[in-house]
């Protein structure tokens, strides 16, 4: 610390340092959102419920960084520590603690790894003066009542308003007698790694717990949620997360939601290290839909995709690895009709550029049914734009679709795999990865590993064995990883293969050197 800092009395520091501005949201952007970006002649369910302000009017202002000698950039122990104790003050009201008992008979299994019949409990974020909470599925789903009980020790019976699967989120709602703090909400595009964040929830039951951390990554997808059709770009941060925090708050150091916590990496079913949290923007459009029909109205592109990896970037003619490659445009349906075609690798939504299979899902899901979206596509070398107008569940197209996604008789992505991990069979012309959690769900198998790639004319082509299948077996012995499978294709040149196919079937093949 300087002489010129110390000089300075300590209630000067805290009277000049801190302070909430309020910045708020516009009612009229409010609006223009809320009804935005529907084309002429699409219908919408009609609007029963009021509109709501998400988000908080008053306090909604940033924790104003210190002003004075010292850079912000090089802010002093003491100055971060009164940014902290104000960005907690701030947020902590505006976080619930949330315990529900769910329905005789079921089983409430969390991406924590909790599992209750009786009662689980969580947290949840105050986004409305009319007591709207949003908070995670995984934490009321089963729930036959839901008691919420503010920092100030309020407490209430909450009704669900709608539930959203795919990302994980629910919204419930209170019926306040007095006037309730509401979190503020900031932006997810402006989120960068290395960062400091606060995660503010309710772990083990310890009531109005803060914590921090940095931003350690975004994007991430960590197949957690198990839903076929799951959106998970996560914002991925070291602040303690634990049992408990489910649906609580992850703000920045302007006193701001950025994301809403959801998920730990874990092996021993508490804090290592690694939380995950819904960004504020994909919480802010699903909590709207859920708010506005009960259901999300979710627009569809219509395609089945895949990561891009050095050698198809390379033979695709691209600079870098950089786009998501479409493997299949089902015709009739939003992508085929704008223009789309197999093969094609998508560069950007909206201009924002795609490098991952998660980050597509989770730039569709911001848009609905009806909104022009601009693409990006790269194709015979060079880059071609397109507007797409998304469709719905309730186009007719789009039903038979999903119904085979949720029959299993297709995937909507391919399983997820780092080329480096890919390991190589020379001989017999594939190549293979370890399963993770989701692609074990998705075929139903407690071992194996995913072909990711088959050779042209190598033994496994010239058998009939197509990628995108589990090998189980090999000559009648179980294969359990990649080590495995070496092992049993070391020292023979006849093998009977056993594949679990993506739609469930089995297939047995005959294949030699």
């Amino acid at each position: 610390m300087s002489k010129s800092t110390q000089s300075i009395p300590t209630q000067s520091i805290r009277m000049r340092t801190i302070g909430l501005v309020a910045v708020g949201l516009l009612t009229g952007i409010l609006l223009t959102l809320w009804f935005g970006g529907v084309l002429p002649g699409q219908d919408r369910p009609v609007d029963v419920n009021r509109a709501v302000q998400l988000g908080s009017e008053r306090n909604a202002g940033a924790i104003q960084a210190p002003s004075g000698d010292v850079p912000t950039q090089y802010l002093d122990v003491m100055s971060m520590n009164e940014v902290f104790k104000a960005v907690s003050s701030a947020v902590t009201p505006t976080v619930v603690y949330i315990e529900v008992e769910s329905i005789p008979g079921s089983s409430i299994l969390s991406p924590f790894g909790q599992r209750g019949g009786a009662q689980s409990l969580g947290s949840g974020v105050i986004i409305s003066e009319q007591g709207y909470i949003v908070t995670n599925n995984h934490v009321i789903d089963g729930a036959s009542r839901i008691r919420v009980t503010l920092n100030d020790k309020r407490q209430y019976t909450a009704d669900v308003v709608g539930t959203d699967p795919t990302t994980d989120l629910a919204v419930i709602k209170v019926d306040p007698d007095s006037e309730i703090p509401v979190v503020a909400l900031g932006d997810a595009n402006s989120v960068e790694v290395g960062e400091w964040v606060l995660a503010v929830g309710n772990p083990f039951r310890l009531t109005s717990t803060v914590t921090a951390g940095i931003v350690s990554a975004i994007g991430r997808q960590v197949n957690v949620i198990e839903d076929r059709l799951g959106i998970e770009s996560f914002i991925q941060t070291d602040a303690a997360i634990n049992p408990g925090n489910s649906g609580g708050a992850v703000v920045n150091l302007q006193g701001e939601l950025v994301g809403i916590a959801t998920a730990i990496a874990t092996e021993s079913g508490s804090y290592e290290g690694y939380g995950f949290a819904v960004p504020v923007d994909l919480m802010e459009r699903v909590v709207r839909d859920l708010i506005r029909y009960g259901e999300v109205q979710r627009g569809y592109l219509g395609v089945s995709i895949q990561a891009m990896n050095a050698r198809a970037a390379e033979i695709a003619g691209l600079d870098a690895v950089r786009g998501v490659y479409l493997s299949s445009v089902q015709p009739g349906l939003a992508g085929f009709e704008a223009g789309l075609r197999d093969g094609d690798i998508l560069l950007s939504i909206n201009g924002r550029e795609m490098t991952e299979p998660n980050e597509l899902q989770s730039a569709i899901a911001l848009f609905s049914p009806g909104d022009a979206v601009p693409v990006e596509i790269w194709r015979d070398g060079r880059s071609v734009d397109f507007t797409v107008v998304l469709k719905g569940r309730d186009d007719p197209g789009y039903a038979s679709w999903l119904t085979e996604l949720n029959q299993g008789q297709q995937l909507f992505t391919e399983p997820q795999f780092d080329e480096n991990q890919v390991v190589e069979l020379d001989a017999w012309g594939i190549g293979v990865t370890n399963l993770d959690g989701r692609t074990r769900r998705q075929f139903q198998v407690a071992h194996g590993v995913y072909i990711a790639f088959v050779n042209a004319d190598g033994p496994f082509d010239k058998a009939g064995v197509a990628r995108g299948v589990v090998i189980t077996a090999i000559n009648d012995i179980p294969v359990f990883n990649t080590d495995t499978l070496e092992d049993a294709v070391r020292s023979t040149e006849e093998l009977l293969v056993r594949v679990k196919r993506s739609d469930g079937s089995t297939a047995f093949y005959e294949v030699s050197l």
